[in-house]
């Protein structure tokens, strides 16, 4: 046991691991050593920040708490802390099943984490009062990813109510950021050498309805990409009903915008998009995904599919399986249906597709997905991109074009040999060769 260690332990999303980079700074504010995603809690403090999203990601929150309940026992370490999305809903229900647990906290209330802490008296500050760092605006976060790109979160909550999604029973109504507040987070980490931003929120394009009934993301865009240092802005999460347009102007006009938007669709039969409530039918999202590629020449797209929605027939399924290879997607992510409790579909459908159905429909998605990317990473050999190091691991370095985004797009390859590449530099790099998952490349001299 390490003391005055803290060691943060972050499930699920990227949201969530923005809410656990701001509480690593408060700790960090107090003189504590904060330790991200360690693969032995080694610290005397573990905060486990919990996914509540589907049954698999609770389950996996669940087990963390267990494990680490057992290490707290066994005198490994000395006090452990729940937060996030799991805790935030079902808070009373563990306190109850998990009671070795020092304090459940849920998504909002996290930073008062610390100050029950020191109150406590059984871990002191490491810090006189006056030697503590002012609070200063909520861009203070001590950055668990790679020095040259950080998620910007630009909301929370979710006034959509999908049939089969807790999250807007998780996290509530949508509320936007000030934009004044949003920029200057991003103005601060420019200012410490980050180029490259994930834009996340679980409706971007819904942002600023809750403040005056109108949608500003095309405007938030638009002054970030005038942003000093900014270099990559790349946009997450976006919704295909009454979608603001002007937004696909401001990513043509702003070099430094990327031609990429993740927009989940769920599915494209009128069938189960009327039982999920998606508000969409089937001509509206091909004429927008039409209207897409038409407006902005050279985006590249990302979804993400749900299978096995009570109610899906095979033919449901032929029918989106079609859809996907219509829509040439160069990025895509599928789930197979679980029910969440108190949802809509929970409470007024039946879970009526067996679950080997639903695996052998997303093996099928996924399978033809594969193909699909696959053509579409051999159209870019021969060309040549603006490329951004991340790492470097074994033989090669290992960075991203602009239509990628960190952890779960395809990478570029460049062999090591003979060659000095500095992580969060960018280089133009010829594609030589691709396979299934991945580019490879050369550096234009």
């Amino acid at each position: 046991m390490r003391k005055n260690e803290v060691d943060v332990i972050t499930m699920g999303c990227s949201k969530n691991l923005v809410d656990s980079e701001r509480l690593m700074w408060l700790f960090q504010r107090h003189g504590f050593k904060c330790v991200h995603d360690p693969q032995v809690p080694k610290g005397e403090i573990v905060v486990v920040n919990t996914c509540g999203f589907i049954a698999d990601a609770k389950e996996e929150s669940i087990n963390m708490i267990l494990q680490l309940a057992e290490d707290k026992k066994q005198g490994r370490i000395k006090k452990l802390f729940v937060m996030g999305c799991l805790s935030q809903r079902f808070r009373d229900e563990l306190q109850k099943e998990i009671p070795q647990v020092d304090h459940y906290y849920g998504k909002f209330d996290y930073p008062q984490l610390i100050t029950d802490l020191l109150a406590s008296g059984d871990i002191n500050s490491l810090r006189k009062p006056w030697e503590v760092e002012p609070e200063k605006p909520s861009a203070m976060r001590m950055l668990t990813t790679p020095q040259h790109y950080a998620y910007v979160k630009i909301s929370e909550g979710c006034d959509r109510r999908c049939a089969y999604c807790a999250i807007p029973l998780i996290t509530g109504k949508h509320v936007s950021r000030p934009e004044a507040e949003i920029l200057n987070e991003m103005k601060l980490l420019a200012e410490q050498g980050v180029k490259e931003f994930q834009i996340i929120a679980q409706e971007l394009t819904y942002y600023g309805v809750d403040i005056d009934g109108k949608r500003h993301i095309a405007q938030l865009v638009n002054n970030m990409a005038k942003l000093k240092g900014v270099k990559w802005i790349r946009l997450h999460y976006a919704y295909p009903n009454q979608f603001p347009w002007e937004l696909l102007d401001v990513i043509k006009n702003n070099t430094n915008v990327c031609k990429y938007l993740d927009i989940a669709l769920q599915h494209i039969s009128d069938n189960v998009l009327s039982r999920m409530h998606r508000n969409v039918t089937k001509k509206e999202t091909m004429e927008f995904v039409e209207r897409l590629r038409r407006e902005v020449p050279g985006i590249h797209l990302r979804t993400t599919l749900l299978v096995g929605f009570p109610g899906e027939t095979e033919s449901d399924f032929e029918e989106l399986m079609e859809f996907v290879r219509w829509a040439r997607f160069e990025r895509m992510g599928a789930f197979a249906y679980s029910e969440e409790e108190g949802t809509y579909s929970a409470l007024n459908y039946t879970d009526d597709v067996p679950d080997e159905v639903k695996q052998q429909r997303l093996d099928r998605l996924m399978a033809l997905q594969q193909e699909i990317s696959s053509e579409i990473a051999q159209q870019k050999v021969g060309k040549e991109f603006l490329v951004i190091i991340d790492r470097k691991e074994g033989d090669y370095y290992v960075g991203r074009t602009e239509f990628s985004s960190p952890e779960v797009d395809p990478e570029v390859l460049i062999p090591a040999q003979g060659k000095t590449l500095r992580r969060g530099f960018f280089q133009r790099v010829r594609i030589t060769a691709a396979d299934e998952f991945d580019l490879y490349g050369e550096i234009i001299q």
